[in-house]
């Protein structure tokens, strides 16, 4: 693999940790270090088809943006409905990761999904929290009632790679 221009090396070290948290980030960053927001973006696409870059993403910190609770659930769906129940699961805002996993987990759980949700009410349920409510008024709509509730623990790390 050829080794990094200089402004492509430029760009990575100003999107390696947070970037700005400006209505244009990328012109922000084109100022840094002497091109146009364009220019940044062109340079990220292009690392990215040559496979130097393999995505771009946000890292949010859920408790600090609010979101009280988090799990990540999987569910055991028939092949022929991943494509449906994906998207039906993708369609709800309180799901902000939802991916087909294969070789599925334990054989049978296919579909992952990770739920953040805001502070709000107790569960109308006695004896559930809010997580398992959820989870369980999405299974009724989405007809798939085989799934599983893995809750995080502890947080160990939140943080970007650094190369430069």
């Amino acid at each position: 693999m050829p080794a990094l221009k200089d402004m492509e090396k430029k760009v990575v070290e100003q999107v390696q940790g947070d970037i700005p948290l400006d209505k244009r980030p990328f012109d922000t960053i084109g100022q840094r270090i002497g091109a146009s927001g364009n220019d940044v973006i062109d340079i990220l696409k292009g690392l990215r088809e040559k496979g130097i870059i393999r995505r771009f993403g946000a890292v949010l910190r859920h408790r600090a943006a609010g979101f009280s609770e988090n799990a990540m659930v999987v569910w055991s769906v028939p092949d022929d409905r991943c494509e449906e129940v994906g998207s039906l699961l993708a369609s709800y805002a309180e799901i902000t990761h939802c991916y087909e996993r294969t070789p599925p987990l334990e054989g049978i759980y296919n579909i992952f999904t990770m739920v953040h949700l805001a502070g709000g009410d107790p569960p109308e349920t006695p004896g559930k929290d809010r997580i398992e409510e959820f989870t369980g008024n999405v299974s009724s709509v989405i007809g798939i009632d085989t799934y599983k509730i893995l809750r995080s623990l502890k947080e160990f790390k939140k943080s970007s790679m650094e190369y430069f």
